[in-house]
């Protein structure tokens, strides 16, 4: 296993102050539960970083299992205390999703894309296959403040095709890919998070001073304007339009009778014409 440089890290980083204090190990379970672990025994200061080369308990949103072989992933959490109401942690996940998009194409050229509300994906073949993750985990005061959040993020960078999960996946998921399978190449863990470390920081800082990321984030999603079917977790579906997003990064869907639905969290895939 090619274990993650954090030596070379702290030497190399471009941030201020993003992932300036940070802890690593080999193995953990999940990267979220070890650093807000250490935020509550320890004094961690914000922008705190978390890396692992792998993760044996692994999730994503509604608790799905999410595992890559070892050393073949950039796996990490940042502790963040963004003191902001708590209907604007959608924020988070649009800094972080833009950041890795970004960094993507500025080191590698590929058209990185996302799709709502936190995955990041590749076009591959004619359809779109995810390539990073992202989970947020926040703290809310009393009064409704986001006091601290853990932003969870991974990024399928040296996974091979073949062992690529090939199986059947349930409805609203999308088939994985990692920058090795679409470049031929392998790339640096290293760079690439260098340079999403350097993206996040800027964008948080403007987040925090007011400037919303929404925008940006919504023109970089890749199903707007297409036809869409939503999928809640019980079972329950929309079928429609996705027609833009809200201040806070819910989903606008449009419906064939004219309505407009917001989503806030769902499972969306798109539909052929």
């Amino acid at each position: 296993m090619e274990h993650f440089d954090v030596t070379a890290l702290r030497t190399m980083l471009q941030t201020r102050w993003l992932g300036r204090h940070s802890f690593y190990q080999a193995e953990v379970g999940s990267t979220n539960d070890e650093l807000k672990r250490l935020s509550q025994d320890t004094a961690v200061p914000s922008g705190a970083l978390f890396i692992t080369d792998y993760q044996n308990q692994g999730r994503g949103r509604f608790d799905r299992h999410w595992e890559a072989s070892p050393g073949t992933s950039l796996l990490f959490s940042l502790l963040l205390h963004p003191n902001w109401p708590g209907e604007q942690n959608g924020w988070l996940t649009m800094v972080a999703s833009l950041a890795v998009a970004e960094a993507i194409t500025t080191q590698t050229g590929l058209a990185a894309r996302i799709k709502w509300p936190n995955d990041v994906v590749l076009p591959v073949a004619g359809e779109w296959r995810k390539v990073s993750g992202i989970l947020l985990e926040g703290e809310m005061t009393a009064d409704g403040r986001c006091h601290q959040a853990v932003l969870g993020i991974g990024i399928n960078v040296n996974i091979p095709t073949a062992t690529l999960p090939t199986a059947t996946l349930p409805t609203g998921m999308t088939p994985a890919t990692s920058l090795l399978a679409v470049l031929g190449q392998p790339v640096s863990r290293l760079v690439l998070l260098i340079n999403v470390l350097a993206r996040l920081e800027d964008l948080f800082e403007a987040a925090q001073h007011g400037r919303s990321p929404q925008r940006a984030w919504q023109n970089q999603l890749m199903m707007l304007g297409g036809p869409v079917t939503v999928t809640y977790t019980t079972g329950e579906q929309v079928v429609g339009t996705a027609v833009g997003v809200d201040e806070w990064g819910h989903l606008l869907v449009q419906t064939a009778d004219g309505r407009q639905h917001t989503i806030l969290a769902a499972d969306v895939t798109l539909r052929s014409q």
